[in-house]
């Protein structure tokens, strides 16, 4: 007895489902530790034909002549450029986390005017400002675009692979200035929780104090976590990549159900659960045609041309189906009876509102 008892627990632990740690780097960031936004104004130079028709892109004229005044060649009084083979476009990039001046970051080049293809141009030395209006970065060097195109000549049959409009250009960008940083400020590093979660933050206070020392850290709220750390800057780097690889069993999600009004996209985790309850389906259909007859007279009988319109509607109303959900139905249980009243996205989306106003929905609903 005390045997089959012995091998039903083992069997018991065996079929459980195991407990799903995740590292401390995916759960949390640290404070400090973040990209920073640079966008620029520039020029691609260089381009054959395709670049922007300057008289509906006037600021590419513009920029053209302040480039040139700046270097010393003033055009004349009245001079009106016919530009083709230049664009003007914005140049976007971020700014990784310790960069140093010297580095060289990857920027990417999007046309703002008319420009047909950026294939082939040059970008021209273009700064690259923070939000704080510094510049922390230069870009130049050749675009790259991944995709072709080709038109007949008269302005025929053309054909376009892929976008033309935008390129990229590995390391293009220098970094010139250091964002300042505060990690490990007052001997501190702040820890915070991608998701908002009380129970997940006491987990990781938990880990940590065990693995540390008590009093290492403590949580602020349900999403900072403060942790003392050594004072030494090499120190602090090993004992922060040790902390990131530190396993901690999260706590189970809130169920949720997600729900697209634009595409009629519905996405539901393992925690949605229902109540009891019966859900009616039907569709009610209306199509209204309108058919044009035309009355011509005969010849030589002086009779004029009647254009009429003879309209009908149509009502279809297919027949309603009335299922019934039991207390505790998992995911599954729910697409499957839906989908057995064949029931289409968008209506899904309908159905999962009333059962969340009836109370049978233990979700929360959020539409996006």
């Amino acid at each position: 007895m005390k045997t089959f008892k012995l091998l039903a627990l083992c069997a018991a632990m065996i079929l459980a489902p195991a407990v799903q740690a995740e590292r401390l780097k995916d759960l949390a960031s640290i404070a400090g530790v973040r990209q920073n936004q640079l966008m620029g104004y520039g020029l691609v130079v260089g381009l054959d034909g395709s670049g922007d028709q300057t008289t509906q892109t006037p600021f590419t004229v513009q920029s053209v002549a302040s480039m040139l005044q700046q270097m010393g060649i003033a055009l004349p009084a009245g001079t009106t450029l016919q530009l083709k083979n230049v664009a003007a476009v914005m140049v976007t990039t971020s700014l990784p986390a310790f960069a140093q001046p010297g580095q060289q970051i990857d920027v990417t080049v999007s046309s703002m005017g008319n420009a047909k293809s950026l294939r082939g141009g040059t970008l021209l030395m273009t700064p690259l400002k923070g939000a704080d209006g510094q510049v922390y970065g230069m870009a130049q060097g050749n675009v790259l675009v991944g995709g072709v195109g080709a038109q007949a000549p008269g302005g025929g049959a053309a054909v376009v692979v892929n976008h033309l409009s935008v390129g990229r250009i590995s390391g293009g960008a220098t970094v010139e200035r250091a964002v300042p940083t505060t990690l490990g400020e007052g001997g501190q590093i702040r820890l915070e929780l991608n998701n908002t979660d009380f129970a997940t933050a006491s987990r990781v206070v938990t880990a940590i104090n065990d693995k540390y020392g008590a009093g290492v850290a403590y949580a602020q709220d349900g999403r900072t976590i403060r942790v003392t750390a050594p004072s030494s800057s090499d120190a602090r780097v090993a004992f922060i990549g040790d902390l990131e690889n530190m396993d901690v069993r999260p706590a189970r999600q809130a169920a949720k159900v997600i729900m697209n009004a634009r595409t009629g996209s519905v996405v539901m985790n393992q925690e949605v659960t229902l109540e009891t309850c019966a859900i009616s389906h039907g569709n009610l259909s209306v199509s209204v045609n309108a058919d044009t007859q035309v009355s011509q007279p005969n010849a030589l009988s002086g009779g004029q041309t009647v254009v009429s319109q003879q309209g009908s509607v149509d009502i279809k109303k297919d027949s309603g189906k009335v299922i019934m959900l039991k207390g505790g139905a998992s995911l599954a249980e729910v697409v499957k009876a839906l989908n057995a009243i064949g029931a289409s996205p968008q209506d899904l989306l309908a159905i999962l509102q009333a059962m969340k106003a009836a109370g049978s929905l233990r979700a929360e609903l959020e539409i996006i």
